[in-house]
């Protein structure tokens, strides 16, 4: 019989998506915790079986933020009816980067693996406009709610680091959280099969280099992290304080 008291799962086993996960029970700087089924992440949600859709139905979400690409979007659409989509487009780039270094017979895990910290860094120079709107829309209170894009893994990774960094997460825990992709991802094994093994296999996990990239560029344009949450994602003191209201249990 399982413990009343037990914390919820933070994994859901789903057939049709995989990495879907909540962002709740997290310890906060400020000893609270981040609230249970309020945020979770995932890859998409265009393969839900039946009762995979009941599951998330269960759970209440009604929005979901996603950062696929035009393309992305199009070959796969939210299959729960009830959840309204808000589209925040982050097009994709690194398995286009690894075929141009493929034809030129430059192509290594090394190389893979510079191209994911390289998205990861593109994320902060070129796409800060994806991640302030998220915020905006978090700020309007639509929880339950779920952040995704294809694999749920580096666009939501990123993301949801970022929420987690908001809300007063320690940086370890954030990195345990983002480390956890490597634990419940399923790769797709009919995807970039013109790539080479070691190179999938990169580019098919995470690293904490890549979440080191981001932070790299974030340190570079914008001097460090709080400043990035103030100016890049305009989260002021009130505004950080609206999403611990929100998103913190009290």
């Amino acid at each position: 019989m399982q413990d009343s008291s037990a914390p919820p799962a933070r994994h859901l086993s789903l057939q049709g998506a995989s990495n879907f996960r909540d962002l709740g029970g997290y310890p906060t700087a400020d000893g609270r915790l981040t609230r249970w089924r309020h945020i979770f992440r995932s890859n998409h949600l265009g393969q839900l079986t039946a009762a995979d859709v009941e599951t998330v139905r269960a759970l209440g979400v009604r929005s979901a933020f996603d950062f696929r690409g035009v393309e992305e979007r199009a070959s796969g659409v939210c299959v729960v009816d009830e959840i309204t989509v808000h589209s925040l487009p982050i097009e994709p780039t690194v398995v286009a980067a690894l075929r141009a270094e493929l034809v030129a017979g430059r192509l290594t895990a090394p190389v893979a693996l510079d191209i994911m910290r390289e998205s990861y860094r593109n994320y902060v120079r070129h796409n800060t406009d994806s991640f302030r709107t998220l915020f905006g829309h978090l700020l309007e209170d639509h929880a339950p709610l779920v952040i995704h894009c294809t694999a749920g893994k580096d666009r939501t990774g990123f993301a949801s680091a970022l929420i987690l960094h908001a809300l007063g997460v320690p940086d370890e825990v954030i990195s345990e959280d983002y480390l956890l992709t490597n634990q419940f991802y399923r790769r797709d094994p009919s995807a970039a099969t013109d790539l080479p093994e070691d190179v999938r296999n990169a580019i098919g996990s995470v690293e904490t280099s890549y979440l080191g990239a981001a932070y790299e560029a974030v340190g570079r344009e914008y001097g460090d992290l709080e400043t990035y949450l103030r100016d890049g994602l305009r989260l002021g003191t009130a505004e950080r304080t609206a999403l611990k209201a929100r998103y913190l249990q009290s």
